[in-house]
């Protein structure tokens, strides 16, 4: 036999096994331990338009969005009819790069990606840029020089710094104007911060914005102090991240271009008289599972692949199966703890989850109406095959063949009608049904109608429970999600099978008992018995070592005193018999 120890400990070792499996799959794949949590996910649609003059090979570069906090790129689409695609790395940018040998006429390309918002991502593809020595001609050195030297006594940081430059831009003046008129915003607050020693750097980025359609990429300010930044909007001043949530998609980061295409008419296309990128978004709402399931797609793709603990990872036919499955043990659990710690009394051990399984399918009401039909009039059925003195497995045989027309009859009956919901009780287990009737009908023949009413109606309750506790959104959401949680409730019902006290139910018989001890006193003493008793357990809660030795002392002084009454009772009798025989003797 295994001790206790070892028992408690294996069940321990279950249930925490169990914790951290679901602690693992909640942290890695971000599954949520409620259902109904959702998450966003924004479609950024790139469409590329260009005309070469020629019929000639074309080579077309898109930059790949940057890599920043707060987003997850997820996914990435091409579409281009007749190109070849591939993904290069050029100087340290990303591309996704189409081909096509003889083209003519319009070309349209099309890039997608699909973001995540996520707000402990904290990776950013960002480097911090070198400074550049400024040797801006005059007279526009001079502007820039005045507008940085206001804005550094304005200012403690290079985040303010920036700010301050952008706002002295805003200022109506004919150096601002001179210099606005020469290079354009973002391109000024770059140089204007390069010429005060602070790193800066002009990026593209895509502002979100539900069911916008070609949007063009908007210039920002990208300002560094040591290796954190901001992202400045060179019209208005405000941060991009400041909100602290994602707004704003970076594209290009570190100075690369956003399209390059070479080929035919390669110069005209740079310089944008024939070439054009514009953006279309879209926002979407996910459930927090395909979220964590999407990240973990890039994961696998990036080479660091997790274990999936889920039967997400299935294939859809399975998954549906083995959800059903995954509700069984919940459905055991109950039965447990009603059977062992309540003392609830079933028609067989495991028929009422299997009846509650049934009653997932067809509703709760339809379920017990068809469930009670059947019992009582296989009941019926079953008293009559009595009489025929049929052997046990052509009584049983008997009994399966007329549930099955019990339930054929009903279904027909209810199709004839138009009740479709009579058409769900083939849901219902007919081997476990036929065993139930012929129990019931044993039970009935030994022990009476009112055992069998017991029984049947303690299944009912403990299939009932078992419906309400399997239907649960939650309950359903965790089983199929937290495969560890399996492991749990296997260690709840082996510390439930170790017990082995009184179940609630049996707590009536002691009902007489402790009214008696509260209202009247033990034999002859004057205090009433449930007194004497809670002062006593305060007592030995108090100081139990001298509580222990007084009651030893009181034992012992009752032994002695008993000893000595009966020493006094025999010692007399003792002495007259001595007498009687020393004087029977001297006659």
């Amino acid at each position: 036999m295994v001790s206790r120890g070892v028992f408690y400990f294996v069940t321990a070792i279950l249930f925490v096994a169990g914790l951290l499996m679901m602690v693992y799959q909640h942290v890695t794949y971000e599954v949520p331990w409620l259902p109904g949590q959702a998450r966003d996910l924004w479609n950024i649609e790139a469409k590329i338009e260009f005309e070469p003059a020629g019929n000639a090979p074309v080579d077309v570069r898109f930059a790949l969005p940057a890599v920043q906090p707060g987003l997850v790129q997820v996914k990435q689409t091409t579409s281009s009819l007749g190109y070849g695609v591939d993904y290069v790395n050029r100087n340290g940018s990303n591309y996704v790069e189409w081909t096509k040998r003889d083209v003519s006429g319009p070309q349209v390309l099309y890039y997608r990606a699909d973001f995540l918002i996520d707000n402990e991502a904290s990776q950013s593809s960002m480097k911090v840029p070198p400074l550049r020595e400024s040797v801006e001609p005059e007279p526009y050195g001079t502007a820039i020089r005045e507008i940085a030297d206001t804005a550094m006594a304005h200012s403690a940081d290079p985040f303010s710094f920036a700010s301050q430059v952008i706002r002295e831009l805003q200022k109506p003046s004919e150096s601002n104007s001179l210099l606005l008129n020469q290079y354009s915003r973002s391109s000024l607050v770059v140089r204007i911060l390069q010429s005060a020693k602070i790193h800066a750097r002009e990026i593209g980025v895509v502002q979100l914005e539900n069911y916008r359609r070609h949007r063009p990429l908007q210039s920002r300010v990208a300002v560094f102090s040591g290796n954190k930044y901001q992202i400045f909007d060179p019209a208005t001043g405000m941060s991009g991240l400041r909100s602290g949530k994602a707004r704003e998609v970076i594209w290009t980061d570190n100075g690369n271009p956003l399209l390059n295409i070479t080929g035919a008419q390669a110069a005209k296309t740079r310089s944008g008289q024939s070439a054009r990128v514009t953006f279309t978004m879209m926002h979407h709402r996910i459930s927090s599972i395909r979220a964590g399931m999407l990240k973990a797609g890039v994961d696998k793709a990036s080479g660091a692949e997790f274990i999936p603990l889920s039967i997400s990872s299935l294939p859809i036919d399975e998954q549906a199966i083995f959800k059903m499955f995954l509700l069984l043990p919940v459905g055991i659990l109950i039965v447990v703890f009603l059977r062992i710690i309540v003392g609830v009394k079933t028609s067989g051990t495991f028929m009422p989850v299997l009846i509650a399984m049934s009653f997932l399918q067809t509703d709760l009401v339809v379920g017990l109406i068809g469930f009670v039909a059947i019992i009582g009039i296989g009941l019926v059925i079953r008293s009559w095959l009595s009489h025929l003195n049929l052997l046990l497995i052509a009584r049983i045989s008997a009994v399966i063949i007329v549930v099955i027309s019990i339930l054929g009859t009903v279904s027909v009956l209810s199709y004839k009608f138009g009740l479709t919901v009579g058409l769900k009780v083939t849901f219902f287990p007919m081997i476990i049904l036929s065993w139930t009737i012929e129990r019931m009908s044993i039970v009935w023949e030994e022990e009476g109608y009112h055992e069998v009413l017991k029984q049947g109606a303690g299944s009912i309750f403990v299939a009932v429970c078992g419906y309400l506790a399997m239907n649960s959104l939650t309950v359903q959401h965790l089983t199929s999600n937290f495969l560890g949680l399996q492991l749990v409730i296997l260690s709840l019902i082996l510390v439930m099978g170790n017990y082995t006290g009184f179940r609630l139910t049996e707590l009536k018989r002691f009902k007489p008992l402790a009214f008696q001890i509260r209202k009247y006193p033990n034999g002859d003493q004057k205090e009433e018995e449930h007194s004497r008793l809670k002062r006593e357990r305060d007592e030995l809660k108090g100081d139990p070592h001298n509580v222990y030795r007084k009651w030893k002392q009181q034992a012992q002084q009752s032994l002695k005193d008993l000893g000595e009454e009966t020493g006094e009772d025999g010692a007399p009798g003792e002495s007259n018999g001595s007498k009687d025989h020393k004087s029977g003797s001297s006659k």
